[in-house]
């Protein structure tokens, strides 16, 4: 009977997995309402997570888990939870309700469009929108409502609860008018789900502390037991790269008046900067680099300015496109905003753009666009519509956070340190990997002094790293957690400072930290995210967003340090006892990872609950994410499957798991998007 009820468990395991994943790809084409009305909230769906959860409670009083505590809690606050989600599909109710001004209202609208009595009378009182300081972006939507003549409000992260029914703003009338409220009435299910979030939170502590716990096992593990010249060159380098043609060919500011105008404070992208910072950008933009020629960044732009003319035979626009450039009969990757205007001054791209659409040539068309945001920008520079003036009204920033902007804007840390961590990361790979198959290793001292050298490059690239972030915090005004170019270099921040927590007992740890650092600080750097410093969209604006997010990000750079721990197992197959020791390793960092990523999810659903009025609504990021979670557990839940008890098979699988979290952060915001679309801006 075990061996048949341990059998149902994984089948039910490894199916909801399967379905999990499609039904994200299933909702990409045939969109939301539909997946949700064949999968999600459809009956059959239901009935394989009652199998999965039959089969686990079953199998779990099988191996008489009371006998182990940590089990024991971990099986009931899934329990818990899943027959919280369980009454809340059977008793939830969840709807809208459209209040306007000094109208009474008592009624809702379910989501299939049935009509529904509230046990009390609502009036909007008014509504109104709040914006960041000498700007147009919307900082909070605000109603201020009358529910049986008592006064409430309700905004964006401030949900009202009155006898069951949890209120959230969701939109409004353009007019102002009126205003629209997500409803959703779930007393039983929020309450039982969220007191399986807290037995959940106290069973992963005790997993961590318990004495006889299989993690306190592995980490006595007797395998675990056993066992600046580059710097200058780099910065040097940069520096050339900096400082290269400094030649002045076209009419420009003067120095002097550009120290003058870098101070100057101006509205842009929605937020009150330094003019350094708007110039910096434009320069950015258009030729890829914060430098052009030698020249400050104000100076190009106050060329533009005196002399548009003159500039737009300038060839400083980065055609990356190869398409494009063949298109327009371009032979160089730069070119001059001349090029795209023929002789009788019609825009060339403009016809290439049908000509890509009819044709249906998608690269063609991105590239296209790249370059009409470059001469959209310049156009707003030359016709005064790029920034707009500090209003009277709008609190100047004070000459400290001017000059913090104007230096985070100059120093190129994030290409420094990718440079730097990548060379010393494909280094000191190359290192362990001679002194694993090689028995002369310690005859050669200059290598072993080259490895006690690493843990010092890595701490000056933390600090480095630190200062940048801490720069941002400071300028910005929040945690950096905005968008998909500050999570990545969270990321970065969280992998460098787990290597060298590890790296004191783990020498090998060194090769991940800098590896995984660099390559994430160099994703950042290729521009696939936005460097921007913006201010947050209403939703983003909660305490919840960066406790959520660090979270999940701790837990993405534990797993991918488990994946180049495989990695590097895989390519030392033949020593046995090195292997060993990664293995231990691996299984000893899943621990944690997991936990953080649980409990990341679980703060995410508490968010969402605040904000939307409901703690889960199967986005295709938290669908991700929890089958990261299931993937990455099941080498817990099942430490004795033979996949996991070969050390070939495991590093093997931990390596293809790392597929989840590509899929979870990148794969979701370019491919599928969802609710969390907004992590990719």
């Amino acid at each position: 009977m075990e061996k048949i009820t341990n059998k149902l468990f994984i089948f039910a395991y490894t199916l909801l997995v399967v379905v999990l994943a499609t039904a994200t790809l299933i909702e990409d084409q045939r969109g939301t309402n539909f997946v949700y009305q064949a999968i999600y909230g459809h009956w059959w769906f239901v009935v394989l997570w009652t199998i999965f959860a039959i089969a686990g409670g079953c199998l779990a009083i099988a191996n008489r888990i009371w006998k182990d505590l940590p089990k024991l809690l971990m099986h009931l606050s899934i329990g818990t939870i899943l027959v919280g989600a369980l009454l809340t599909y059977l008793t939830g109710e969840k709807g809208s309700v459209h209040l306007l001004k000094n109208e009474s209202c008592q009624l809702y609208i379910d989501d299939e469009q049935q009509t529904h009595m509230l046990p009390f009378v609502m009036q909007l009182d008014s509504f109104s929108v709040r914006y960041y300081p000498g700007t147009q972006a919307p900082m909070d939507y605000v109603s201020y409502l009358k529910v049986n003549g008592e006064k409430e409000m309700v905004s964006m992260n401030r949900n009202f609860l009155k006898d069951g029914y949890r209120f959230c703003q969701s939109s409004f009338d353009d007019n102002g008018i009126g205003s629209w409220m997500s409803v959703n009435h779930d007393p039983y299910g929020i309450n039982t789900t969220f007191a399986g979030y807290i037995l959940f939170i106290v069973s992963c502590i005790v997993c961590l502390v318990w004495p006889n716990s299989r993690f306190r096992r592995l980490l006595n593990s007797g395998a675990l037991k056993k066992g600046g010249l580059l710097t200058l060159l780099l910065v040097v380098g940069c520096a050339n790269c900096l400082h290269a043609n400094e030649k002045k060919i076209v009419p420009v500011s003067t120095k002097e008046d550009a120290l003058t105008l870098q101070r100057k404070q101006v509205v842009y992208q929605n937020r009150v900067v330094p003019f350094n910072t708007v110039a910096t950008d434009f320069v950015k933009k258009l030729t890829g680099s914060a430098n052009y020629k030698g020249l400050m960044p104000e100076q190009v732009v106050g060329g533009w300015t005196i002399a548009p003319a003159v500039w737009r035979n300038e060839k400083m626009i980065k055609v990356k496109n190869t398409e494009v450039r063949h298109a327009l009969g371009l032979t160089d990757t730069y070119c001059c905003l001349q090029d795209f205007y023929d002789e009788k001054g019609n825009y060339r791209l403009q016809e290439l753009w049908y000509k890509a659409q009819k044709e249906g040539d998608t690269k063609l068309e991105k590239g296209i666009t790249e370059i009409d945001e470059k001469v959209g920008v310049i156009m707003m520079l030359v016709n005064n519509t790029l920034v707009k003036p500090l209003p009277s009204n709008a609190t100047p920033l004070n000459e400290t956070r001017v000059s913090a902007e104007i230096l985070y804007n100059r120093l190129p840390i994030t290409k420094i340190l990718f440079m730097f961590n990548l060379t010393l990361g494909f280094l000191s790979f190359g290192l362990f990997l001679y002194k694993g198959l090689s028995k002369k290793f310690s005859d050669k001292k200059w290598m072993q002094q080259a490895l006690n050298i690493l843990p010092f490059a890595l701490a000056m690239a933390l600090l480095a790293h630190s200062f940048g972030y801490g720069l941002r915090w400071y300028i910005s005004g929040r945690v950096p957690l905005n968008n998909g170019y500050e999570t990545m270099q969270f990321l970065a921040l969280c992998i460098m400072l787990t290597a060298m927590v590890l790296c004191r007992r783990y020498r090998f740890i060194l090769v991940f930290g800098f590896m995984l650092s660099g390559f994430t600080l160099l994703v950042a750097h290729l521009g696939q995210m936005n460097p921007q410093i913006t201010p947050l969209m209403p939703v983003l604006n909660s305490p919840w967003l960066s406790t959520h997010v660090s979270f999940i990000m701790m837990s993405y750079a534990l797993f991918a340090l488990v994946m180049l721990n495989s990695i590097f197992a895989i390519a030392m197959r033949r020593n046995t006892a090195q292997v060993e020791q990664l293995t231990v390793m691996n299984q000893l960092l899943l621990y944690p990872a997991c936990i953080l990523l649980g409990i990341g999810i679980l703060l995410g659903a508490v968010w969402a609950n605040e904000s939307w009025g409901m703690y889960w609504g199967w986005d295709p990021k938290e669908v991700w994410a929890l089958i990261t979670l299931m993937v990455y557990g099941a080498s817990i839940v099942f430490p004795k499957a033979k996949v996991f008890e070969s050390p070939k098979y495991y590093h093997i699988y931990m390596v293809l798991a790392f597929l989840t979290v590509l899929m979870t952060y990148f794969g979701v915001n370019y491919l599928l998007g969802g609710m969390h679309s907004y992590a990719n801006q």
